[in-house]
């Protein structure tokens, strides 16, 4: 009993008795080790907070955390630079797909010279496929970034193909300040309306963290249809989200603290230090140590009477490799990236191993790649290119955009072409279906494999022969054995 309980048992006995009771048949019935409150758990958290909440307040300190990270820790950089580049790379380029030609060429025209051209940047510098990298490589520090639509009209919209282009914000733009919308509660800037759905988000219009600003700092309501927020979804209900580091955050800290301290414990290794001993009741001139911190190879210094030199043995390291693999191999994991391309060790890989872990890394890639940037970044600049293509007056076109993630570095391609090919031969797969598993767009493949052929046949040259396993040439069949002798009688 505690001190409580024995406190309770002075003036209630009958109540003291059944709280012990109560205790003992829930240790009795406690089935899970790891749900028991004991020493080895007692400093588990288990807190039962929503989704959202478990962040709550702890966004913005994670957010600047993790960019610390990114500016100073080198394989904070390569983990971010790594998961950038599988899983936007050079782009998810989006194709214009109808079932005729009407108004495909002024769709495909409107897509190139808009969203493929840094018109559809706010400041003019980014075109589609660079707003892909910088909107992964935000997600990946800050867990969420935000694209702001603005509508562009009059002489600021006098030369762009459709009229809106896209602002980049940092959800350092959100206004915290602001807690209500009339009855819909707003928590750390973002407004949430009867449902539970997002409506609206209160961003200032400017950085609050800006060096300089160009007009006072304040905030205004910007309905949902307006602004893409793109975040990485891991429970029900969850409408923001939180640095990719964090669960590595501790651990890529300490790795490198402990990697200075081997960097510091090698230069002091590297260094010849000398303390002085004196003999008792020897005078101590001013300059006794003078020389000594120049010494260099071949030099002589004189010590005063009473002094020996005594060389400083340092320490020996031991356990740096073995300490940092395994440190890195959980960064690695905790990331869902393979430790050699955290690392860009390759020791002790061969093609198994190395396939092996593409094949996990890959997964995670094509998940990242259709939750993030196709579904909420595809979906969102669609939603914006047809609702511009409505405002430039070409309502009504019936098209499809598809998006072809980046192509797949091959671990050996004259193993894994093959194989793609017998699988399209025994129609497990589809021909456009493999093109774009390698990142290459059907229809751009199509129309320039019929420009060839036109070339080809207008300069004279045979046509390259098909690769057809149905058109193999039948083996010769035998001769059928009769009955006729020699004489053919």
């Amino acid at each position: 009993m505690n001190i409580l309980d024995r406190t309770i048992g002075f003036f209630a006995p009958q109540l003291a008795l059944q709280r012990v009771a109560a205790r003992v048949q829930t240790a009795n019935l406690m089935n899970y080790d790891a749900a028991s409150r004991g020493r080895r758990t007692y400093d588990w958290k288990a807190p039962a907070t929503a989704a959202d909440a478990a962040a709550f307040g702890s966004r913005a300190r994670l957010r600047q955390l993790s960019r610390d990270m990114i500016r100073n820790r080198a394989y904070a950089t390569r983990a971010r630079d790594v998961v950038v580049a599988n899983v936007v790379g050079e782009g998810i380029v989006p194709s214009i797909r109808t079932a005729g030609e009407n108004g495909k060429a002024t769709v495909e025209d409107l897509l190139q010279r808009h969203l493929l051209s840094t018109e559809i940047d706010a400041l003019g510098e980014y075109d589609l496929l660079e707003m892909q990298q910088i909107c992964m490589s935000t997600v990946f520090a800050d867990g969420e970034v935000l694209l702001r639509r603005r509508w562009r009209r009059g002489a600021y919209g006098r030369h762009l193909p459709l009229p809106y282009q896209v602002e980049l914000l940092e959800v350092d733009c959100l206004d915290t300040t602001v807690t209500s919308w009339g009855e819909n509660p707003v928590i750390e800037g973002v407004e949430y309306g009867p449902t539970g759905a997002i409506e609206a988000y209160h961003l200032y219009n400017e950085h609050p963290g800006a060096v300089l600003t160009r007009r006072p700092l304040q905030s205004s309501r910007v309905h949902w249809s307006d602004v893409i927020h793109i975040r990485r979804f891991e429970r029900a209900g969850q409408l923001r989200g939180v640095p990719w580091l964090a669960p590595v955050m501790m651990t890529l800290g300490e790795i490198a603290d402990y990697q200075e301290a081997q960097i510091l414990k090698q230069k002091i290794s590297s260094l010849m230090a000398v303390m002085l001993k004196w003999t008792g009741g020897a005078l101590r001139p001013a300059d006794s140590g003078a020389g000594l911190d120049q010494l260099a190879p071949g030099a002589i210094v004189s010590l005063p009477d009473g002094a020996d030199a005594v060389p400083v043995n340092p320490p020996s390291i031991e356990g740096y490799d073995e300490f940092m693999t395994w440190g890195l191999r959980t960064i690695a994991v905790g990331l869902g990236i393979t430790f050699e391309s955290l690392t860009g060790n390759l020791r002790q890989v061969n093609f198994s191993s190395a396939r092996m872990g593409r094949n996990e890394l890959d997964r995670l890639v094509r998940m990242w790649q259709r939750g993030l940037m196709i579904m909420q970044f595809g979906a969102g600049m669609e939603r914006w290119f047809r609702e511009g293509l409505a405002l430039a007056g070409h309502a009504g076109l019936d098209f499809t955009i598809d998006w072809t993630p980046p192509r797949r570095i091959m671990v050996d391609p004259t193993k894994e072409i093959p194989a793609m090919v017998e699988e399209i031969d025994a129609g497990l797969a589809s021909r456009q279906g493999a093109q774009r598993e390698l990142g290459r767009d059907p229809e751009r493949i199509r129309a320039e494999r019929k420009q060839d052929a036109e070339a080809d046949r207008t300069a004279g040259l045979p046509a390259p022969a098909a690769r057809d396993s149905n058109l193999k040439p039948a083996a010769e069949a035998p001769k059928k054995e009769d009955d006729t002798d020699a004489d053919g009688q």
